[in-house]
């Protein structure tokens, strides 16, 4: 038997069921990579507005929010409905042009949270409720295609890769006190699931400058820019033993351009690098390591190597208040052997770990997916549990956060430690990581430089 919190909003998010679930087609339909949301930010738009919100749509990029007010004063609560689709050409179901395929649960995201926007709207959802409400649409998540985010970083149409922290930085958020969203997850038995965090990482792009040379006639006048970076990838294979258990170190890389043509000495590589770990201390180690492994490499063979490193995410540390509370809103919404709160650590990354160096917040999942994230065999196979019990869900923990005169709510807050005690302090170490550099100098004695 589930609690009268869970079958009121169960009765009110049914009413919406077919639209909930019809956002998830559409979405699924139309992936789109993160800053290209188009088509999705205004199917949202439009479904938002016909539900009588006023929005506050991001400038120059896509994305949106919007707030609901109790009428009574309290903490405002900020909920997340990521955007953007993956890139996996090879899923059956991925956008033929582009490779662009929701193989992540994002759109049951947006659906839930036209769910939640629905039913937030219908008369007596907000009874008894303390504070006020943001839902955002957010784009960016996935951290990918890091080379058109740079163009845009380079126009002043953005400053930061990742949507969240892009609208932090924009002040979309700084009237919001604690946050939450929650993502579809693979895997049976659970409903809902949370683990204590995740890493965090930072973003990286290596160009190796050899010399051009006839690969069969000439080679010997000719600096492998590819080779350069192989020998960069052994050396930071080297290093991997060099990794402290526990800080959950993750170092992989892709090349993004690896030559013109086979029959040339490859003169130019571009390479791109994701440097991950548990904290950002953890990952300014880890990464100064990388930078010196790649930087020695194009030494060794007379090349040159540019690194520009770029903020990714900062580490996930879902709050513990907060997952106390989960531990008891999950049993009021599901059978209580479904619920699960996994005191470990993840590999991957989110931008919802940016938002709790400021805020409290937390991310849990909730079923409703098969295969593996990210993947070809990746699907929505129970939409219902995926979208709408996703939707009857989040109410229900939005009701217990402001219920009461917010009382939870404001136990949260109260109990947070920020990890940077203000914005700017927060902003000012994520932006410790950028770097554009020369690594590597060739002086005219002969001298070798390595400034990484």
């Amino acid at each position: 038997m589930y609690s009268e919190i869970f079958e009121k909003y169960s009765e009110i998010v049914e009413k919406y069921k077919d639209m909930i679930l019809a956002a998830e087609r559409y979405i699924f339909a139309n992936p789109e990579t993160g800053f290209k949301e188009f088509k999705t930010t205004k199917y949202l738009e439009d479904a938002f507005e016909a539900l009588g919100y006023s929005l506050h749509k991001a400038e120059g990029i896509t994305g949106f929010y919007t707030e609901i007010d109790t009428g009574r004063p309290g903490p405002r609560v900020l909920i997340f409905g990521e955007l953007d689709s993956v890139i996996c050409a090879e899923h059956p179901e991925a956008d033929k042009e582009t490779g662009a395929v929701h193989s992540c649960g994002h759109n049951c995201q947006c659906a839930a949270l036209l769910g939640i926007a629905a039913a937030l709207k219908t008369p007596g959802a907000l009874d008894g409720l303390s504070g006020s409400v943001k839902l955002c649409a957010v784009p960016a998540e996935e951290l990918l295609e890091t080379e058109y985010r740079e163009e845009l970083r380079n126009k002043g149409i953005i400053k930061y890769y990742g949507g969240k922290v892009e609208f932090m930085s924009r002040g979309y958020f700084d009237d919001c006190d604690l946050a939450f969203m929650v993502h579809t997850m693979t895997g049976e038995p659970y409903s809902l699931y949370i683990k204590s965090g995740s890493n965090g990482c930072v973003s990286k792009n290596i160009i190796y400058k050899g010399v051009a040379s006839h690969a069969g006639g000439s080679p010997n006048r000719g600096i492998n820019a590819l080779y350069a970076a192989n020998m960069g990838f052994n050396a930071v294979n080297a290093l991997r033993e060099t990794m402290v258990d526990g800080d959950y170190v993750r170092i992989h890389s892709i090349i993004t351009n690896g030559g013109q043509m086979v029959n040339a000495i490859p003169s130019e590589v571009s390479v791109e690098t994701q440097v991950r770990g548990k904290t950002n201390a953890v990952i300014k180690m880890a990464n100064d390591k990388v930078n010196r492994a790649y930087a020695a490499a194009a030494a060794s063979i007379g090349a040159r190597v540019e690194i520009h490193d770029r903020p990714g995410y900062s580490p996930v540390d879902n709050d513990p208040t907060m997952i106390e509370i989960f531990k008891r809103v999950g049993p009021m919404c599901t059978d209580a052997e479904k619920v699960k709160v996994a005191y470990i650590r993840g590999g991957g990354c989110s931008d919802i770990g940016d938002i709790q160096q400021v805020m409290p917040a937390i991310h849990p999942n909730v079923s409703g997916a098969t295969g593996s994230a990210h993947g070809s065999n990746y699907f929505i196979t129970n939409p219902e549990s995926a979208c709408v019990f996703s939707a009857k869900f989040q109410l229900c923990f939005l009701h217990e956060l402001l219920k009461d005169d917010a009382a939870e709510a404001k136990r949260v807050i109260a109990n947070y430690v920020p990890v940077y005690k203000t914005k700017a302090e927060y902003f000012e170490a994520i932006n410790d990581f950028i770097k554009d550099k020369e690594c590597v100098v060739y002086e005219e004695d002969g001298t070798v430089l390595l400034d990484f």
